[in-house]
């Protein structure tokens, strides 16, 4: 393929707050941009050069994202593969519609796993009332998922019992499932990776995370998060992973590591993810920078840390409580040094929503840490 240089348009499916740092970061470099979203008051939306408002699968509407972009990617993983198909047909587009559709489907995500010679927990695919009673007594406790449609703990029931294990089914309306079993977890971490259509592949360092209530609250980056080998271990199945996809873009592998030191893979995203935020700030290039490069055909340099770095994600609670207009502390934040504040524009706030994050950045991990509990006393989010 051949680059597209800047002064070219480049499309988004979808409107939220990855799809506006992708703006963002395709504004910098020079390229005009085009966003699909239904939402009037989309993130990305508002900051675009061209607003298409209809919905994902409008045929007037992606035809109008074709005849505006020279190339179409995607901010969020349950965009209608079709849409993707359809907008290939016309246009480059990465990520491609195979891909997206593995990573919508947790029993397909999972096969290709074990096809890429990538451990992952033990599972049973349950789609009917024979699979529900065929589950091997070995996978309990464990976690009850819908193939499709659940992202941040959503669509997610743990169950210990076979009892248990029927009722859960019975309340996600019997949809297809994955049931995994439960393994003792010792903490979570993800690598995210770029690849272009020539199958060059760049690594950001790998990302230490911390999950409460099944949404990232904090990530930490800087060497020696983890043990070197678990690192590179980690390194080398997100790239299987990528490569065993033909995969096209900004790519995350999100993996358990578990209380005996072994590591097993969660899941995939087909876009840039929450952990990777740090590295609009921590980086030489940011995840989006290499997404745009990608979906461009550009070069893709590898990334270089040059700042220790932890992330606070900062969820709509920050805003409520006895006075629901009430604004966080920004101006003590933003004295404490290292701080960087990223808002995301959305125009209200609601328990679990991802209004925004904060990375710190630091000359030692230990100063970063440091300076981000501070912060996150300010902002009343739980000390890490």
């Amino acid at each position: 393929m051949t680059p597209i240089l800047p002064g070219a348009t480049l499309g988004v499916l979808g409107g939220g707050q990855l799809g506006r740092m992708f703006v963002h970061a395709a504004q910098r470099m020079g390229y005009f941009t085009a966003v699909l979203d239904p939402d009037p008051a989309s993130p990305a939306g508002s900051v675009s050069h061209h607003h298409i408002q209809t919905d994902y699968l409008d045929p007037e509407g992606l035809a109008r994202l074709a005849r505006a972009s020279a190339a179409i990617t995607t901010e969020f993983e349950n965009v209608p593969a079709m849409a993707l198909a359809t907008l290939a047909a016309q246009r480059p587009v990465a990520p491609g519609e195979q891909a997206v559709a593995i990573a919508q489907d947790r029993a397909r995500e999972k096969a290709h796993f074990t096809k890429c010679g990538v451990a992952c927990a033990p599972y049973a695919v349950i789609e009917s009332e024979a699979d529900l009673g065929g589950v091997a007594a070995s996978l309990l406790p464990g976690i009850l998922k819908t193939s499709r449609l659940g992202y941040d703990g959503k669509g997610q029931v743990r169950v210990t019992t076979r009892d248990g294990l029927a009722r859960a089914w019975n309340d996600l309306r019997r949809v297809a499932c994955v049931l995994e079993k439960m393994l003792p977890l010792a903490a979570e971490c993800s690598v995210i990776v770029a690849r272009g259509r020539d199958g060059q592949l760049v690594q950001l360092p790998l990302q230490l995370n911390l999950h409460r209530d099944g949404i990232l609250a904090v990530t930490k980056v800087f060497p020696g998060n983890v043990a070197e080998p678990l690192a590179r271990e980690a390194a080398a199945a997100a790239s299987s992973i990528a490569h065993g996809l033909e995969y096209v873009g900004v790519l995350c592998v999100e993996f358990f590591m578990l209380a005996d030191g072994s590591l097993v893979v969660n899941e995939i995203a087909p876009r840039p993810h929450n952990s990777g935020h740090y590295s609009m700030d921590a980086c030489d290039l940011s995840q989006f920078d290499l997404q745009v490069r990608a979906l461009a055909a550009l070069p893709l340099v590898a990334p270089r840390q040059h700042s220790p770095a932890v992330m606070l994600n900062l969820l709509g609670e920050l805003w409520s409580g006895s006075d629901a207009t009430r604004e966080p502390p920004w101006a003590q934040v933003l004295a404490l040094p290292g701080t960087h504040l990223h808002l995301y524009g959305k125009v209200s706030a609601r328990p679990g929503r991802k209004m925004g994050h904060l990375t710190v950045t630091g000359a030692t991990a230990q100063q970063a840490r440091t300076t981000a509990l501070k912060a996150a006393a300010l902002l009343g989010i739980e000390a890490f």
